[in-house]
């Protein structure tokens, strides 16, 4: 490395508010874990009082409680932000009956058609993509998402009904042929209600949280010709928002069904789906994005760049605070108009909070490196970080902000001191290359380069003219600028590997050599879409001069995409990281940040090495958390479906359906996967990598509509099955996916036994001569019986009457430990014959909460409370963990209990 550059040791004096701001985060985490505000008042005062005495008595001690009170600030700003609105108002009226609701529309989104279904043409034609759990209540498809903001609402009782002023937030579903609504409008439309699905399941993502933080406490769905305009319309600063956002988009589509863009050849063309990722990214509208193009980017680690997030604030204010630098434009005037320019464009992308909090920190960033440029770019952080959280301490715990933040730490803390060690003599080298008295100032290395890079520039000149004489400058600066964004890539991407894992549970092992290809052509095709968006105001042939290179650059960056991420080292799914892991992580992270910028030699290279713990720790298998020596069975809360998992007693697993959408024979792609988002990430929570078998009990979604994601992401070595329907497409495709897939797939029928990690299995169900040659139906379930000496299960599926009849006919029923009572606790399960034979101590129903077929039935929950049956339902307590002694005891729980 170079003996002099220009790198300042980490020093506390040069980044106190990097350090505060840390401070303030350790203060907010401390917050959520019960202390109480009278302590807080106590501490502070007391930590006042020691920092006045230090300052007076002992300077050099005075940090200690100055840092202390930072935390206790940070504790304070965390107990008194106000809580979310809890939006508990609609929930009573959520009862299934129909109702007269009045409320003024916030936010109106198109329900765009998707290509998908042109590369799976066994599957129905449903091109529009629901939220989970939501309802289809006719055929027709819907055509727009409306968020009401309640006014008043339906009160039914046997004799009377009157309007009742109150206050939440719905979001409907409109069918059919949709009228035109714009934000501010007052609507009464009639609604049944419901509550969003929220699977209570450790490591699952929770939609209903998600729709509570966009203030939405109740899902609904209404044909078009129901709902009617009444009063005067009511537009605020949002509706204009969502206006200018919505007429960006359109003025996209538009240009994009000109005839000046249907001349052009193929690959200049600009079409439907190009047409959808410009307005994500471009102006945020992500409802058209396909779930198949959103999975493409997301394997490959490139989302971020097609969608508007803090990186498109960040290169479009970085790219022209350069250029206006570049203009010689004083310092001042380039950050006032770099903020102005930025504040506009936020704006047209809807203002979303993560476009908010990266306004902020980009705008608090420019001024502090402005106002006060000594302090360097980690005290600018600092800063920034700071800002955003006194104003919104909940930002610490959302993943927005946290990569924001650590990409910047990265930059600044070890790309930047890395850099400037690596390429200091290159880049002192070029400056004022041709200015010769310069050489006796710079060090012999730096003055040596400077003369060859001379001598080569006059012999190009010689070859080639006067003009090629700057021709070895400019190759070097080149070199120099590759060296640097490879060096930026390396060490955001290695910094990455933690939130990757920690939130999405992916390694992206194509993100750096993708995100160096695909960074300079992204901001060089935001620049070229811009301009196309600014000149088709004008004029679509006028536009189309710059939108020739866009559609080539989108082209050719989706190509690259969508061919690397077919490789199966594209996407790795990993679990969570331990917590050991995570901490460990971030010491090594602060740690590189020191020794890079350390006086002595042997830490620079000390950090450099340090910088593979990082995605190390992160990545290095762990073993699973598993119960050894017991065999357990959890119950998943999938809603109104069926997903358990088995583990032996030797630590083999088997996971036993995987819930999906309740009446549909075929899950679509473009749909919410509950697979995806419900049951894969509670087995990483488990850090489980991969399972031994999968056990499909029939062909119905609500069992195996997320089994194709558990196929992909958790590449189960087995696939148990015993009736495959005559007509079953979704079947047919589950097992070429998993002959694809090289999972081994074994039929079972009843009589069928064999031992399986510590435990002896055997079938009960469907007898040998059973076939099904129409559609999926209960009776087809496998019902599996596994023993662990003189603890037993019994699981299911759904199997009905008739098949729990053959079962105790032929003598395969014996008492069991734990039932999985079958079909959701339906009155076509559970007869009092089949109860009495099994006689379970506990049972467990995997039911949907507000579920619309009345599961589990009274009678059922009759039969099993007369048994003295200790039951367990997943729409109470979500997953429940059963824990079974080879003596025969049993502990139940819920699953974070476990």
């Amino acid at each position: 490395m170079d003996s002099a550059p220009a790198v300042e040791a980490l020093r506390f004096r040069r980044m106190p508010l990097l350090v505060a701001a840390l401070c303030f985060a350790l203060g907010d985490i401390l917050s959520r874990s019960g202390h109480a505000p009278v302590l807080l008042a106590g501490s502070t005062a007391l930590l006042l009082l020691l920092a006045v005495l230090s300052q007076w008595r002992a300077r050099r001690i005075a940090i200690v409680p100055a840092l202390t009170l930072w935390i206790v600030a940070g504790c304070w700003c965390a107990q008194i932000q106000p809580a979310i609105p809890p939006q508990t108002a609609l929930i009573p009226y959520a009862d299934g009956l129909s109702r007269i609701v009045r409320g003024r529309v916030v936010r109106v989104r198109l329900l765009h058609e998707t290509q998908q279904n042109e590369a799976a043409p066994q599957q129905p034609q449903e091109p529009w993509r629901m939220e989970p759990g939501a309802w289809e209540t006719d055929n027709e498809h819907p055509l727009e998402s409306v968020d009401l903001d309640v006014q008043a609402i339906e009160d039914v009782t046997p004799d009377t009904s009157t309007m009742r002023p109150l206050q939440g937030g719905v979001r409907v579903t409109i069918t059919g042929n949709a009228p035109v609504l714009d934000c501010g409008d007052v609507l009464e439309l009639p609604l049944r209600l419901r509550v969003p699905d929220t699977y209570r399941d450790p490591g699952a993502w929770s939609h209903a949280a998600a729709l509570l933080n966009e203030g939405i406490a109740v899902q609904s769905s209404v044909k078009a010709a129901r709902v009617r305009k009444t009063g005067a319309a009511i537009r605020d600063w949002r509706c204009r928002l969502y206006a200018a956002q919505s007429w960006a988009a359109s003025r996209i589509d538009t240009l994009v069904h000109s005839r000046a863009n249907r001349l052009l050849p193929a690959a200049a063309h600009l079409s439907a789906e190009d047409a959808a990722i410009l307005s994500a990214m471009l102006f945020g509208d992500r409802g058209r994005l396909s779930q198949t193009l959103r999975a493409g980017f997301e394997r490959t680690g490139t989302f971020h760049l097609f969608v508007v997030s803090g990186l498109h604030i960040v290169l479009l204010s970085g790219a022209l605070f350069w250029a206006l630098r570049k203009l010689r434009t004083p310092e001042g005037i380039a950050v006032a108009t770099t903020i102005v320019a930025a504040t506009g464009y936020a704006l047209l992308t809807g203002f979303g909070v993560p476009v908010q909090r990266a306004l902020g920190m980009t705008a608090v960033y420019l001024l502090a490196r402005w106002l006060a440029r000594e302090s360097g770019a980690l005290n600018a952080l600092g800063v920034a970080g700071l800002a955003v959280l006194v104003f919104d301490p909940r930002a610490l715990f959302e993943a927005g902000f946290q990569m924001t933040f650590l990409v910047i730490l990265a930059i600044a803390g070890l790309a930047l001191p890395l850099s400037d060690r690596l390429l200091h003599s290159w880049k002192r080298a070029t400056h004022n290359l041709w200015l010769v008295r310069l050489d006796a100032f710079l060090p012999p290395r730096v003055a040596q380069l400077r003369v060859r890079l001379r001598m080569f520039g006059l012999v190009f000149a010689q070859l080639l003219g006067k003009g090629a004489r700057d021709l070895p400058l400019w190759l070097l600066l080149a070199v120099t600028w590759a060296c640097e964004a490879f060096l930026i890539g390396v060490v955001v991407e290695l910094c990455m590997v933690l939130p990757m894992a920690v939130y999405f549970h992916r390694a992206t092992l194509l993100a750096l050599p993708l995100n160096l290809i695909s960074v300079p052509l992204i901001t060089v095709l935001i620049c070229v879409a811009v301009l196309t968006f600014c000149l088709a105001l004008l004029n679509s042939w006028l536009a189309m001069i710059p939108g020739a290179p866009t559609a080539l650059l989108l082209h050719t960056v989706r190509a690259l995409v969508e061919h690397l991420g077919h490789i199966a080292l594209a996407d790795l799914r990993v679990p969570m990281p331990a917590p050991a892991a995570i901490a460990l992580a971030c010491a090594a992270l602060v740690f590189c940040c020191w020794a890079l910028r350390a006086r002595q030699r042997r830490w620079h290279w000390i950090g450099v090495a340090a910088m593979a713990v990082i995605p190390l720790a992160v990545l290095l298998p762990e073993p699973p958390l598993l119960h050894r020596g017991l065999l357990e069975v959890t119950a998943l809360d999938v809603g109104q479906g069926d997903s358990l998992l088995v583990i032996s007693p030797e630590g083999r697993t088997l996971l036993v359906d995987a819930g999906g959408p309740v009446g549909q024979q075929v899950p679509s792609p473009d749909r919410w996967d509950v697979g995806e988002e419900v049951v894969a990430p509670y087995l990483w929570s488990r850090r489980i990598r991969r399972l031994d078998a999968v056990l499909l009990t029939h062909a119905h979604s609500d069992h195996m509509g997320g089994m194709p994601a558990v196929l992909r992401e958790l590449r189960p070595r087995e696939l148990w099955l015993s009736v495959q329907p005559g007509k079953s497409p979704g079947l047919h495709a589950l097992l070429e996916e998993a002959q694809e897939l090289g999972v081994t797939i074994r039929w079972f029928r009843a009589g069928y036994a064999f031992p399986w990690g510590g435990l002896h299995a055997s079938v009960l169900a469907p007898e040998a001569s059973y076939e099904n040659p129409h559609e999926a139906v209960n009776n087809d379930s496998l019902v599996m019986r596994l023993d662990f000496n003189k603890a037993s299960v019994l699981l299911e599926g759904d199997a009905e009457a008739p098949s729990e009849a053959a079962m105790v006919e032929h003598g395969r029923v014996a008492p069991a430990t734990l039932l999985k009572v079958g079909h959701h606790g339906s009155n076509t399960s559970t007869t009092p014959e089949f109860l009495a034979a099994v006689a379970p101590r506990e049972a467990v129903i995997s039911v949907g909460r507000y579920n619309t077929f009345g599961h589990p039935r009274f009678e059922v929950l009759g039969r099993l409370e007369a048994a003295h049956v200790k039951t367990f339902r997943t729409d109470r307590e979500g997953a429940e963990t059963f824990l079974l002694t080879s003596e025969g005891g049993i502990s139940a729980g819920t699953a974070a209990s476990h």
